[in-house]
């Protein structure tokens, strides 16, 4: 059986944060959050029709996962708005355990990154808040 772009990136996941994959030829980052897929996205990288794998995706991930032209997510950890995010943009979705949100690091609250966007519809819209937000938030460093 040959694998498919999305069994290539969750078999080379672990280890890493987020593992992309198209055509067989896979690539891994370690980078915390969604700053891998933040970095690439400013990089211009081009990302369409990948298949990724991440440990965490919750609705921030997935809003950058559309802007990306990302094909196919699994997410060892998703929330239901992430999935909800990717279905409403045609983007197959499996995940390791459904959660109903994403907590933050110190596990006291709602991930920052998630209240960014929670209220937002729009890919590009969410890409500029979860920018502007991570500059905050490194301002504040």
């Amino acid at each position: 059986m040959t694998m498919t772009d999305i069994d290539i990136a969750k078999a080379n996941l672990s280890g890493h944060s987020i593992c992309l994959c198209k055509g067989g030829a896979f690539f891994t980052d370690d980078g915390r959050g969604i700053s891998p897929v933040m970095k690439f996205i400013a990089e211009g990288r081009e990302l369409s029709g990948y298949s990724v794998a991440d440990m965490i995706v919750g609705k921030a991930a997935a809003m950058l996962f559309v802007k990306a032209g990302i094909a196919a997510v699994y997410g060892e950890v998703m929330s239901a708005a992430g999935r909800d995010y990717l279905k409403q943009h045609n983007i197959t979705c499996s995940w390791g355990a459904l959660t109903e949100k994403i907590i933050n690091r110190k596990g006291d609250d709602i991930c920052p990154m998630e209240k960014t966007v929670a209220e937002l519809a729009d890919a590009d819209e969410g890409y500029l808040a979860l920018k502007a937000k991570v500059a905050l938030l490194f301002s504040a460093v």
